[in-house]
């Protein structure tokens, strides 16, 4: 049986071999990768060869799925990227070369970047990252403010019905 990789717990646990090049992790136990875990969704998510590449696919789990600590809804696996299903964290290790990658993976579309943060820090309502906190700082405040006016407000000096 070909090896296509394996998923290595962080915190410990034995290596889950990949021996397919498409394989379903979830709960149920219909699952290619079964999780026996309560925040794990029944169908979490779906790992597929791309390429030569492994690519996750969250299948609308409730917990979410992330690589690197972003949670993502599609993303390409490079060796040694992190992968959290649900609280679960684990580490892809595959070669490229064996899975027939013939070049660089190509580079990230603008929709892998825009889903890179939470939709609370896209608003401003989450603390930023550090180096756009420091980008923030070192802009003048007064920059961002319109000039100030003696006009009263629009209809601010009308009575009152």
């Amino acid at each position: 049986m070909t090896n296509y990789g394996e998923l290595l717990p962080l915190g410990g646990g034995d290596p889950i071999p990949l021996l397919k090049p498409s394989l379903v992790v979830g709960r149920r136990e219909s699952t290619d990768i079964v999780l026996r875990f309560p925040n794990v969704s029944g169908q979490h998510c779906e790992l597929t060869v791309v390429g030569g590449y492994w690519v996750v696919r969250d299948l609308g789990s409730s917990n979410g799925t992330k690589v690197n600590g972003s949670r993502v809804t599609e993303q390409r696996l490079e060796p040694g990227d992190t992968l959290s299903i649900a609280k679960h964290e684990f580490e892809i290790a595959y070669e490229p070369a064996r899975l027939g990658a013939t070049a660089a993976p190509p580079e990230e579309s603008p929709k892998a970047s825009l889903f890179s943060r939470s939709l609370l820090e896209a608003a401003g309502l989450e603390p930023r990252r550090p180096a756009e906190r420091r980008a923030a700082a070192e802009r003048p405040a007064a920059a961002n403010r319109p000039p100030p006016t003696n006009r009263p407000p629009p209809g601010g000096d009308r009575p009152r019905r």
